[in-house]
């Protein structure tokens, strides 16, 4: 391996300046790190970044986030992985830390509840768009991953909340379908995650805030795709089973993830701070993305060798189909609540026309302007 042409500490402040003006979502934040640390720095080579990518398509967690543990890896190892990772999701915890304090001290007021009504109404907008887009680069033309999409967009909608099982069940269908073949050795790695899941529900934590994270650090090991593949699982947790949050209060989480740059994911920080205050809101980042380092750091060196395998490709492509198809489901769950008059349907249409046609629009402008709307309008 070559030597760096860089200091782990020039790596980190990268991130560390990424994590803090880095903002929309993790498509653009690995485009990002490949723009600015393969091509213009020229401190990571190509195909070093693919393999980060591909193995942070791959394992379960946050996209960008893993991405940025493996690029920390590549040549500092675990101390450059564990720096980079802490600096790229700091800045971003710390302001939503901020967020939950002053959104706790004025969340009653008519003044805070309109602004995030106008947020609300733009990131149904924002997030529709997001997994349109997704759904067309993740599925192509191929019919059996648009099959496996609607059926658990469908199921999403209906359960209003994500189906782990069915999402591994489609990772394992494609599988199936793509090697034509069923081998005992590769069948014991794809139940494995299905046993894992079955011991982590049977896990019985006393205490809330043993509860929120276990909840977090299954959030981060069992969910697949990108930042807003983790929305459906929170919202069937935090808002269907446990009921720790109303239906508005994790809309707002969505729309504070979506106002704050770094990794999407970082929302978690919100929601933990409204359930168990300061603790709550320090546990559930660290249960979150502990997983996410892990599924990085542990399978980094041997992903060289094996990282192309066909049916590791292929059971993957499976679970990325599902996951785009509960971001799609989780989509229409929000929407449907959200909508509860004519205000929040124009300013959702306005938005995703908006970043259709004009493709270079800051978000944090959009999300500005919807809260300036939200103050104006907001009647409730």
């Amino acid at each position: 391996m070559n030597s760096p042409t860089y200091t782990l500490r020039q790596l980190a402040f990268y991130f560390l300046k990424l994590g803090t003006i880095g903002f929309g979502g993790p498509v653009a934040l690995v485009g990002y790190m490949h723009r600015d640390l393969v091509e213009k720095k020229q401190w990571i080579n190509d195909e070093d970044y693919k393999e980060g990518l591909a193995l942070a398509q791959l394992a379960p967690g946050p996209l960008a986030a893993q991405l940025s543990i493996y690029l920390g890896y590549v040549h500092y190892r675990i101390i450059g992985a564990t720096l980079v990772g802490l600096a790229f999701v700091l800045p971003s915890f710390l302001m939503v830390l901020g967020i939950g304090y002053a959104y706790e001290k004025a969340g009653g007021l008519p003044w805070m509840q309109a602004v995030f009504y106008g947020i609300g109404a733009a990131v149904i907008g924002i997030i529709t768009v997001s997994s349109y887009k997704l759904t067309r680069k993740s599925l192509g033309k191929d019919w059996l991953l648009w099959t496996i999409f609607a059926i658990v967009a469908l199921a999403t909608f209906i359960q209003e909340g994500e189906n782990i099982w069915l999402i591994l069940l489609a990772g394992f269908v494609v599988w199936l379908q793509k090697t034509k073949a069923v081998k005992v050795k590769s069948l014991n790695c794809l139940f494995l995650s299905p046993t894992l899941l079955q011991v982590a529900n049977n896990v019985w934590f006393e205490g809330k805030l043993w509860k929120t994270g276990w909840f977090f650090f299954k959030a981060g090991a069992f969910v697949f795709g990108s930042g807003l593949a983790i929305v459906p699982f929170l919202y069937g947790g935090v808002v269907k089973e446990y009921q720790w949050l109303t239906e508005q209060q994790f809309l707002d989480a969505v729309a504070v993830a979506m106002i704050t740059p770094g990794p999407v994911v970082i929302t978690v920080g919100f929601i933990g701070y409204i359930v168990s205050g300061f603790q709550g809101a320090c546990i559930a980042p660290l249960a979150t993305f502990l997983p996410c380092y892990l599924f990085t750091v542990l399978p980094a060196p041997y992903f060289k060798k094996y990282g192309r395998h066909p049916g590791i490709k292929a059971f993957i492509d499976g679970v990325t189909a599902a996951a785009v198809g509960a971001i799609a489901g989780a989509v229409c769950v929000l929407a449907k609540r959200q909508f509860t008059g004519i205000f929040p349907v124009v300013v959702a249409v306005i938005v995703a026309v908006l970043l259709t046609r004009f493709k270079k629009i800051p978000e944090t402008v959009i999300i500005l302007a919807a809260a300036i709307l939200g103050l104006l309008f907001f009647n409730r």
